[in-house]
Protein backbone atom coordinates (compact mmCIF):
# COMPACT_ATOMS: atom_id res chain seq x y z
CA UNK A 1 0.00 0.00 0.00
CA UNK A 2 1.05 3.58 -0.37
CA UNK A 3 3.14 4.94 2.48
CA UNK A 4 0.89 6.64 5.02
CA UNK A 5 -2.40 5.19 3.72
CA UNK A 6 -3.52 2.10 5.61
CA UNK A 7 -6.25 -0.33 4.56
CA UNK A 8 -8.40 0.86 7.47
CA UNK A 9 -7.99 4.56 6.68
CA UNK A 10 -8.81 4.09 3.02
CA UNK A 11 -11.73 1.76 3.69
CA UNK A 12 -13.23 4.10 6.27
CA UNK A 13 -12.88 7.15 4.04
CA UNK A 14 -14.49 5.50 1.00
CA UNK A 15 -17.27 3.74 2.89
CA UNK A 16 -18.25 6.73 5.02
CA UNK A 17 -18.32 8.86 1.84
CA UNK A 18 -20.69 6.36 0.19
CA UNK A 19 -22.95 6.33 3.26
CA UNK A 20 -23.05 10.13 3.37
CA UNK A 21 -23.26 10.93 -0.34
CA UNK A 22 -24.49 7.75 -2.07
CA UNK A 23 -21.38 7.46 -4.25
CA UNK A 24 -17.65 6.84 -3.82
CA UNK A 25 -14.98 9.57 -3.79
CA UNK A 26 -12.87 9.89 -6.93
CA UNK A 27 -9.15 9.24 -6.96
CA UNK A 28 -8.57 12.96 -7.59
CA UNK A 29 -10.44 13.76 -4.37
CA UNK A 30 -8.54 11.13 -2.39
CA UNK A 31 -5.19 12.64 -3.41
CA UNK A 32 -6.22 15.76 -1.47
CA UNK A 33 -7.65 13.84 1.49
CA UNK A 34 -4.49 11.79 1.96
CA UNK A 35 -1.99 14.39 0.68
CA UNK A 36 -0.74 11.76 -1.75
CA UNK A 37 -0.06 11.48 -5.43
CA UNK A 38 -2.48 9.80 -7.81
CA UNK A 39 -0.04 6.89 -8.18
CA UNK A 40 0.12 6.46 -4.38
CA UNK A 41 -3.67 6.45 -4.06
CA UNK A 42 -4.01 3.90 -6.86
CA UNK A 43 -1.35 1.72 -5.26
CA UNK A 44 -3.25 1.88 -1.95
CA UNK A 45 -6.56 1.08 -3.65
CA UNK A 46 -5.05 -1.90 -5.48
CA UNK A 47 -3.58 -3.19 -2.23
CA UNK A 48 -7.00 -2.85 -0.59
CA UNK A 49 -8.49 -4.78 -3.51
CA UNK A 50 -5.97 -7.58 -2.97
CA UNK A 51 -7.15 -7.59 0.67
CA UNK A 52 -10.72 -8.03 -0.60
CA UNK A 53 -11.71 -4.64 0.79
CA UNK A 54 -12.79 -3.01 -2.49
CA UNK A 55 -13.44 -3.83 -6.15
CA UNK A 56 -12.01 -1.37 -8.66
CA UNK A 57 -12.91 -0.52 -12.24
CA UNK A 58 -10.25 -2.47 -14.18
CA UNK A 59 -9.10 0.39 -16.42
CA UNK A 60 -9.46 3.47 -14.22
CA UNK A 61 -8.92 2.02 -10.71
CA UNK A 62 -11.89 4.09 -9.47
CA UNK A 63 -14.06 2.43 -6.82
CA UNK A 64 -16.67 0.13 -8.36
CA UNK A 65 -17.79 -1.82 -5.29
CA UNK A 66 -17.14 -1.48 -1.60
CA UNK A 67 -19.24 -4.09 0.09
CA UNK A 68 -22.02 -3.83 0.94
CA UNK A 69 -22.50 -0.92 -1.50
CA UNK A 70 -22.22 -0.73 -5.29
CA UNK A 71 -21.38 2.47 -7.15
CA UNK A 72 -23.09 1.31 -10.35
CA UNK A 73 -26.77 0.37 -10.86
CA UNK A 74 -27.82 -3.05 -9.57
CA UNK A 75 -30.99 -5.02 -8.91
CA UNK A 76 -31.10 -3.65 -5.33
CA UNK A 77 -32.12 0.00 -4.82
CA UNK A 78 -32.07 1.30 -1.25
CA UNK A 79 -34.00 4.44 -0.40
CA UNK A 80 -34.41 6.40 2.84
CA UNK A 81 -36.33 9.59 2.25
CA UNK A 82 -34.52 11.52 -0.47
CA UNK A 83 -31.27 9.55 0.01
CA UNK A 84 -30.48 6.44 -2.02
CA UNK A 85 -27.82 3.78 -2.62
CA UNK A 86 -27.31 0.54 -4.53
CA UNK A 87 -26.58 -2.78 -2.86
CA UNK A 88 -24.77 -5.58 -4.66
CA UNK A 89 -27.10 -8.43 -3.66
CA UNK A 90 -29.68 -9.45 -1.08
CA UNK A 91 -27.03 -10.05 1.57
CA UNK A 92 -25.20 -6.79 0.81
CA UNK A 93 -28.41 -4.76 0.72
CA UNK A 94 -29.38 -5.97 4.17
CA UNK A 95 -25.85 -5.19 5.34
CA UNK A 96 -26.14 -1.71 3.87
CA UNK A 97 -29.44 -1.24 5.69
CA UNK A 98 -27.73 -2.24 8.94
CA UNK A 99 -24.94 0.30 8.39
CA UNK A 100 -27.37 3.05 7.41
CA UNK A 101 -29.43 2.36 10.56
CA UNK A 102 -32.55 4.21 9.52
CA UNK A 103 -36.02 3.44 8.20
CA UNK A 104 -35.74 2.53 4.53
CA UNK A 105 -37.01 0.41 1.65
CA UNK A 106 -34.98 -2.01 -0.48
CA UNK A 107 -36.57 -2.39 -3.91
CA UNK A 108 -35.61 -5.41 -6.01
CA UNK A 109 -37.06 -8.00 -8.35
CA UNK A 110 -37.51 -11.64 -7.40
CA UNK A 111 -34.85 -13.75 -9.09
CA UNK A 112 -33.80 -10.64 -11.08
CA UNK A 113 -36.91 -11.23 -13.19
CA UNK A 114 -40.23 -9.42 -13.56
CA UNK A 115 -41.87 -9.27 -10.13
CA UNK A 116 -40.82 -6.26 -8.07
CA UNK A 117 -40.90 -6.25 -4.27
CA UNK A 118 -40.08 -3.70 -1.61
CA UNK A 119 -38.49 -4.77 1.66
CA UNK A 120 -39.44 -2.27 4.34
CA UNK A 121 -37.20 -1.95 7.38
CA UNK A 122 -38.77 0.15 10.14
CA UNK A 123 -37.24 0.60 13.59
CA UNK A 124 -34.72 -2.10 12.75
CA UNK A 125 -37.35 -4.71 11.87
CA UNK A 126 -38.16 -6.19 8.46
CA UNK A 127 -41.88 -5.73 7.86
CA UNK A 128 -42.36 -8.36 5.14
CA UNK A 129 -40.49 -11.47 6.27
CA UNK A 130 -42.02 -14.02 3.88
CA UNK A 131 -39.05 -13.96 1.53
CA UNK A 132 -35.98 -16.15 1.08
CA UNK A 133 -32.38 -15.49 0.04
CA UNK A 134 -30.69 -17.97 -2.28
CA UNK A 135 -26.91 -18.48 -2.11
CA UNK A 136 -25.87 -20.59 -5.14
CA UNK A 137 -22.11 -19.89 -5.12
CA UNK A 138 -19.89 -21.66 -2.56
CA UNK A 139 -18.13 -19.17 -0.29
CA UNK A 140 -14.78 -20.76 -1.16
CA UNK A 141 -15.35 -19.52 -4.72
CA UNK A 142 -17.01 -16.20 -3.86
CA UNK A 143 -13.98 -14.03 -4.66
CA UNK A 144 -13.15 -15.82 -7.93
CA UNK A 145 -15.60 -13.37 -9.54
CA UNK A 146 -17.24 -11.50 -6.69
CA UNK A 147 -19.40 -9.35 -8.97
CA UNK A 148 -20.96 -12.47 -10.48
CA UNK A 149 -21.30 -14.05 -7.03
CA UNK A 150 -23.23 -11.03 -5.78
CA UNK A 151 -25.43 -10.95 -8.88
CA UNK A 152 -26.76 -14.43 -8.02
CA UNK A 153 -27.66 -13.78 -4.35
CA UNK A 154 -31.31 -13.00 -4.96
CA UNK A 155 -34.68 -12.96 -3.22
CA UNK A 156 -37.56 -15.37 -3.82
CA UNK A 157 -40.97 -16.12 -2.34
CA UNK A 158 -40.57 -19.89 -1.92
CA UNK A 159 -38.22 -22.84 -2.17
CA UNK A 160 -40.28 -24.18 -5.07
CA UNK A 161 -39.74 -20.91 -6.92
CA UNK A 162 -35.98 -21.29 -6.41
CA UNK A 163 -36.05 -24.85 -7.77
CA UNK A 164 -37.83 -23.63 -10.90
CA UNK A 165 -35.48 -20.66 -11.30
CA UNK A 166 -32.38 -22.86 -11.00
CA UNK A 167 -33.71 -25.28 -13.61
CA UNK A 168 -34.64 -22.52 -16.07
CA UNK A 169 -31.28 -20.76 -15.76
CA UNK A 170 -29.07 -23.85 -15.32
CA UNK A 171 -27.70 -22.55 -12.02
CA UNK A 172 -26.98 -24.97 -9.20
CA UNK A 173 -29.21 -24.70 -6.16
CA UNK A 174 -27.28 -23.70 -3.07
CA UNK A 175 -28.43 -22.68 0.38
CA UNK A 176 -31.80 -21.04 1.04
CA UNK A 177 -32.32 -18.88 4.11
CA UNK A 178 -35.26 -16.81 5.44
CA UNK A 179 -34.70 -13.11 4.90
CA UNK A 180 -34.89 -12.35 8.63
CA UNK A 181 -32.05 -14.79 9.34
CA UNK A 182 -29.87 -13.00 6.80
CA UNK A 183 -30.94 -9.64 8.21
CA UNK A 184 -29.71 -10.62 11.68
CA UNK A 185 -26.57 -12.19 10.17
CA UNK A 186 -25.85 -9.07 8.08
CA UNK A 187 -25.93 -6.86 11.18
CA UNK A 188 -23.04 -8.84 12.63
CA UNK A 189 -21.16 -9.46 9.38
CA UNK A 190 -21.13 -5.79 8.42
CA UNK A 191 -21.24 -4.43 11.96
CA UNK A 192 -17.55 -3.47 11.98
CA UNK A 193 -17.38 -1.99 8.50
CA UNK A 194 -17.64 1.65 9.57
CA UNK A 195 -15.04 1.23 12.30
CA UNK A 196 -11.99 3.43 11.57
CA UNK A 197 -9.89 0.45 12.74
CA UNK A 198 -11.70 -1.99 10.41
CA UNK A 199 -10.09 -5.29 9.39
CA UNK A 200 -11.44 -8.02 7.14
CA UNK A 201 -12.70 -11.11 8.92
CA UNK A 202 -10.21 -13.95 8.68
CA UNK A 203 -11.37 -17.46 7.74
CA UNK A 204 -11.78 -18.64 11.32
CA UNK A 205 -13.77 -15.54 12.29
CA UNK A 206 -15.97 -15.95 9.21
CA UNK A 207 -16.67 -19.59 10.02
CA UNK A 208 -17.57 -18.64 13.59
CA UNK A 209 -20.08 -16.02 12.41
CA UNK A 210 -21.59 -18.47 9.92
CA UNK A 211 -22.01 -20.98 12.75
CA UNK A 212 -23.67 -18.40 15.03
CA UNK A 213 -26.51 -18.07 12.53
CA UNK A 214 -26.88 -21.74 11.63
CA UNK A 215 -25.30 -21.36 8.19
CA UNK A 216 -24.15 -24.96 7.96
CA UNK A 217 -24.96 -25.82 4.34
CA UNK A 218 -21.91 -26.85 2.29
CA UNK A 219 -22.11 -23.50 0.46
CA UNK A 220 -20.73 -21.89 3.63
CA UNK A 221 -17.75 -24.22 3.99
CA UNK A 222 -14.38 -22.49 4.25
CA UNK A 223 -10.87 -23.93 4.66
CA UNK A 224 -8.88 -23.60 7.85
CA UNK A 225 -6.43 -20.74 8.12
CA UNK A 226 -5.92 -17.12 9.06
CA UNK A 227 -6.21 -15.66 5.56
CA UNK A 228 -8.71 -12.85 5.17
CA UNK A 229 -12.11 -13.71 3.71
Amino acid sequence: MAIGITHAQLHYHVLSHIVEHGYAPKISSMTKTFAASEAEVITALKALQEYHGVVLHPHSSEVWVMHPFATAPTNFFIQAGSDSWWGNCAWCSLGAAALLDRDLVITTTLGAEAKQVGIEIINGEIQNKNLYVHFPIPMMQAWDNVTYTCSTMLLFESDVEIDDWCMRHDINKGDVQPIDTIWQFSKVWYGNHLNPEWQKWDLEQAKDIFSQFGLTHSVWNLPDGKERF
